[in-house]
């Protein structure tokens, strides 16, 4: 057209720089040659093998928490009934389990002690598999803070190297290859205090607190949703409240024996219920506990619930044929 420059194409480059006995340019992200797609594949290959180990290193801690969390309920459930039973055969009266369903009945020494010796079986039995987790979750949560630390002791490469961000199942594997298998079940003792005392108290609380607001409510059902979700809450609270000291000794515990070579001493800390910098942090773990519980407890016996009014299937009627 005239008045326009015409663009010349890439075929009539290419003939000019023919005949000029040069050649033509071509882009290289045109057509990629075979080191560039080699080197694209490895590397995406390398982000997606990343992105997917960064995603189950992730997802392990909640895995561990429902793991911890579920066998310690089944523990409880089944021996709540055992206890119940052989309190009930040795007083001779009413089993606890009967008494709390019992409308407009009050919590009694007895069913406190049946969800008490109950709680208490679940916390001492779920430590020796809660105690593992709850290391290597600790180990992976302070692993910068505590390999930046100018302590002599984490001048050891190999105490060093427990502490970088390597995921749970690595963590846990050296700390298994730097302190042995021991080395999982570090501040057991403190651990098996906590979870024993504050798993009573955790399900005395939650079992005495609903039973009383039932009453309260005059309701009919030993489980209303209202009750449930208060006594969920507050037994969140009353545990931690309780428990708490505990669990500062022993975090700092497992802290001192993860920051320190395999077969030096470590330092023990005291259990103080009195010392205000025990409590730090308090508020935030009873806020979260709170919330946690309530809406925890609220779907376990809403599920219970259901699963209770399902058919048992060995009372069902086979069809006639």
């Amino acid at each position: 057209m005239p008045g326009l420059k015409e663009r010349p194409t890439a075929g009539r480059k290419s003939d000019e720089a023919a005949r000029d006995g040069t050649t033509a340019h071509v882009p290289t992200h045109a057509t990629p040659t075979q080191d560039q797609a080699k080197h694209w594949m490895k590397t995406h290959r390398t982000m997606i093998a990343s992105g997917t180990s960064s995603i189950f290193s992730a997802l392990a801690p909640m895995f561990s928490v429902t793991l911890v969390r579920t066998t310690s309920f089944s523990i409880y459930q089944r021996a709540k009934y055992k206890y119940s039973a052989a309190i009930g055969k040795a007083t001779g009266g009413d089993e606890p389990l009967v008494v709390v369903n019992r409308p407009g009945s009050t919590p009694t020494v007895a069913t406190m002690a049946c969800f008490g010796a109950a709680g208490a079986t679940a916390g001492a039995l779920i430590t020796t598999v809660a105690c593992p987790f709850e290391l290597t979750k600790m180990s992976a949560q302070i692993s910068t803070l505590m390999a930046n630390r100018s302590l002599s002791s984490m001048d050891d490469p190999l105490v060093r190297s427990s502490y970088e961000q390597k995921g749970t199942f690595k963590t846990a594997k050296n700390i298994i290859v730097n302190r042995g298998l021991a080395g999982m079940y570090s501040g057991f003792r403190f651990h098996l205090l906590r979870d024993t005392i504050g798993t009573t108290i955790y399900f005395t609380t939650y079992e005495s607190t609903k039973q009383m607001l039932v009453k309260i409510q005059k309701s009919n059902s030993p489980t209303s949703p209202l009750s449930v979700a208060l006594a969920g809450g507050f037994c969140g609270l009353v545990s931690w409240a309780c428990i708490y000291p505990i669990d500062t000794a022993k975090t700092h515990y497992q802290r001192n024996c993860l920051s320190v070579p395999k077969g030096q001493p470590v330092k023990t800390p005291k259990i103080e219920f009195f010392n205000r910098k025990m409590y730090s942090g308090i508020g935030v773990s009873m806020t979260r506990s709170c919330l946690i519980n309530t809406i925890f407890f609220s779907s376990f016996e809403f599920i219970k619930k259901e699963i209770n009014t399902l058919p048992d299937p060995a009372v069902m009627v086979e069809p006639v044929v």
